[in-house]
């Protein structure tokens, strides 16, 4: 009768961890894709490289677990960084480094900063004055 019931809570206790190592990964997914966005890459694989069990976190027992991201620039050339994660909250991402996305998708420079001819005004018809 006790070994039925540690054998049952020890399952429990085992789906709970696989449990929550799925909604790592999940968590760890979304935040990859907005982050490619940020950096204007393309997003193109994320994978949990490493997880151990850890404590901390809202429930006491957690995981801490490394995610490798894989993405593009160009869509030729492929990259890699690497997102640390404790329980549910992201600890830090390491971006290495790579070229800038082209020239052409670059934001523009507008208003009084960084662009006419130094002035509020803008540029007058025959030039600057």
């Amino acid at each position: 009768m006790m070994t039925d019931f540690l054998l049952i809570a020890a399952l429990v206790i085992i789906a709970a961890f696989f449990w929550q190592l799925r909604q790592m990964a999940e968590l760890s997914r979304l935040f990859a894709s907005s982050e490619c966005k940020k950096q204007r890459v393309q997003f193109l694989a994320i994978a949990m490289e490493s997880a151990r069990p850890s404590i901390g976190g809202n429930s006491g027992l957690t995981w801490k677990a490394k995610f490798l991201l894989d993405f593009s620039t160009d869509g030729l050339n492929q990259y890699q960084a690497t997102i640390w994660m404790h329980g549910k909250k992201i600890q830090k991402i390491q971006w290495p480094i790579f070229p800038e996305p082209e020239w052409l998708d670059a934001p523009q420079a507008s208003g009084s900063i960084g662009g006419g001819c130094g002035s509020r005004g803008g540029c007058k018809p025959n030039g600057c004055k």
